[in-house]
């Protein structure tokens, strides 16, 4: 995926002593795709600068792994990689035992479980890794591949990003519509009815979207997965629906209704904050904000039911705020 290169000074650690040198290095690094080793970057780096030594890479290289800025893998060859890691989502290999090709996917199942047990060991976690080794599709078949190059990969990234929200929003469309036949409140039902038709309308725009992509590249359909994301993008809205058929009131079913609001947008937000800038990043970000506006929505409607059924009960004249919510 094509990087936008940061402010080179901004890695630097605080009270760290500027480097023409390293700099030249680093910028060198965080131009690449794929995995380098040690020799790898000093042959791209003597390409650039001629005069850069072997010792100043290695060490650049020491001190790029100890910032968080690239990360150190082994894949079984007797010699250390190193991949980005700024702005990089902390991803897992499938490694080829043949070829040693290896090959990337996030998955946020995993590392949900890899925080899970951590936590529950009471284990402050650092970097994770995560190989699958096994033989790739090329080595079992004999009909070769073609490499990703950045475009592709990046393409590949925005496919995903757009299944994962079109799944995510087929499942909110799906709990909006139950919402909004097992609610008694008319306001309640109207929005939920609003919501719902919010959603039918943004998954065509979202599958269109989808439609467009596939149309500029034939071969994207049969990519390869990079994100896994299976369990957020059906989990969070079924998981409601879900309850809403176990029996609920109107108050409860706008609990739940928040709930899932809340958890899609922390999702969506969080990883999207941190990948680097891409298709694939702004699609997850204009979910988020979609999410947090129905969330806001949501929670205004809680509560003003709440006051609602209060002054219900009180014989209390209704607020202008609840007047004007009916």
């Amino acid at each position: 995926m094509a990087r936008n290169l940061p402010d080179l000074s901004s890695l630097r650690p605080a009270g760290s002593k500027h480097s023409t040198k390293r700099d030249r290095v680093l910028s060198v690094f965080l131009r690449q795709e794929g995995h380098l080793s040690a020799d790898d970057l000093c042959d791209l780096v003597h390409l650039e600068d001629p005069g850069i030594g072997r010792a100043t890479v290695y060490r650049t290289l020491q001190w790029m792994v100890g910032a968080g800025i690239a990360r150190k893998v082994n894949f079984g060859e007797g010699r250390a990689r190193f991949e980005p890691a700024y702005r990089h989502p902390r991803h897992f290999h499938l490694v080829c035992a043949e070829c040693r090709r290896s090959s990337e996917f996030l998955s946020s199942d995993i590392e949900s479980l890899l925080e899970e047990i951590a936590s529950a060991r009471n284990f402050q976690a650092g970097q994770a890794v995560v190989q699958i080794s096994g033989v790739c599709e090329d080595c079992r078949t004999g009909v070769k591949t073609p490499p990703l190059d950045g475009t592709t990969t990046e393409r590949v990234f925005a496919r995903d990003a757009l299944r994962i929200a079109i799944a995510t929003e087929r499942s909110g469309l799906e709990f909006y519509s139950r919402a909004s036949k097992l609610t008694t409140d008319p306001r309640g039902r109207e929005v939920f009815e609003r919501l719902a038709e919010e959603e039918k309308e943004h998954l065509g725009t979202l599958e269109k979207r989808y439609a467009e992509l596939l149309a500029d590249d034939e071969q994207l359909e049969s990519r390869p997965t990079f994100l896994f994301f299976k369990g957020a993008a059906n989990g969070i809205f079924a998981e409601g629906s879900e309850k809403l058929g176990k029996g609920v009131d109107d108050q409860q079913a706008l609990l739940i209704g928040i709930k899932c609001e809340r958890g899609s947008h922390q999702f969506f937000k969080r990883y999207g904050e941190r990948f680097e800038d891409s298709e694939g990043r702004r699609i997850f970000l204009e979910f988020a904000d979609e999410e947090r506006t129905h969330l806001e929505l949501l929670i205004r409607e809680y509560r003003s039911l709440r006051e609602r059924q209060a002054t219900e009960r009180s014989g209390r004249r209704p607020s202008a705020r609840a007047r004007a919510a009916r």
